[in-house]
């Protein structure tokens, strides 16, 4: 299954003016538009997507590694804002491109839209990602374990950060992962050379421990930075039909593109979790059409 994952081509870092160290991956042209992948739960920014059609689309696929996954040091106090001023340092030492846009798969998705509502990227795919689930609209659709994650997160952010950071690791959050997905999103999961790609990239992400997965968690599930109503970017937001991940937003991003301004929402009836792989150019490509004016994706 050829699903475009090729080990990164460059990696780097950056020195932050606190002194934390920042670091990520890319693919594609160093010239190409800046596509910022805001990675899922715990993944370090080694497992990209699209790594074959990037050249075509002129698109620099930059993955980060989160403060406290991979490669980047733990921000003992991180949030959404301070993800934030890091992406911002980040854009600065790479020139300050212009029209920056982001992708968000699953817990990447808050991160996405916290850069989108500050207005650091002119664009955003949402793909197969977590919405806000403490949103009332979706109380009734939540798995009654994901709605018991919300209820502890927001009424001891700090307890809940310490019990989840002494249990959670990279082979169980990879069962976990399995264990919710569909048979389309398995058949992909345990390919190979992508189970590789992926376990490793989980590896990476608990490199330095569970403690910065545990935080990622808490300030997913907590307030977010711009309410999605006041978000006025484009979002693309992709999600497949046999995603039965519980994490994933419980409506496939019906109420999300509801109360985003500009959204446009793609549900794939033949994909599951996994359509940020199996579908890599056509999400890149619509992303890269919202800054280039291009239809076909192409500089």
């Amino acid at each position: 299954m050829n699903t475009g994952v090729l080990p990164p081509e460059r990696q780097s870092s950056l020195r932050l003016s606190d002194g934390r160290t920042l670091a990520w991956s890319e693919w594609g042209p160093t010239e190409g538009l800046p596509v910022l992948f805001c990675t899922g739960a715990a993944m370090s920014g080694s497992l990209g997507f699209g790594a074959s059609d990037l050249a075509a689309l002129g698109s620099r696929l930059i993955a980060i590694d989160r403060p406290g996954l991979g490669a980047s040091d733990a921000h003992p106090g991180k949030t959404l804002a301070s993800w934030v001023e890091d992406t911002r340092q980040l854009l600065s030492a790479l020139g300050s491109p212009r029209d920056v846009t982001a992708v968000g798969f699953s817990q990447g998705a808050p991160f996405a839209l916290a850069l989108a509502g500050r207005e650091l990227v002119k664009a955003v795919a949402i793909v197969s990602g977590q919405d806000d689930l403490a949103w009332p609209a979706l109380a009734h659709r939540l798995h009654p374990d994901v709605a018991a994650m919300v209820r502890a997160a927001r009424q001891d952010p700090e307890g809940f950060e310490q019990s989840f950071a002494g249990m959670a690791t990279a082979d169980g959050l990879w069962q976990l992962i399995l264990g919710m997905s569909g048979e389309r999103d398995r058949a992909l999961y345990q390919s190979e050379p992508f189970g590789t790609a992926y376990q490793r990239c989980l590896r990476e992400g608990f490199s330095q421990g569970a403690r910065g997965y545990a935080r990622d968690l808490v300030n997913a599930l907590g307030p977010w930075l711009v309410e999605p109503e006041r978000i006025s970017v484009k979002v693309d937001l992709w999600y497949g039909g046999q995603d039965t991940s519980t994490v994933h937003s419980p409506d496939f991003g019906v109420s999300l593109a509801a109360r985003l301004p500009n959204a446009t929402l793609t549900v794939d009836s033949h994909e599951g979790g996994s359509i940020l792989w199996t579908r890599a150019r056509d999400i890149l490509a619509r992303l890269e059409s919202h800054v280039s004016g291009s239809t076909s994706g192409k500089r």
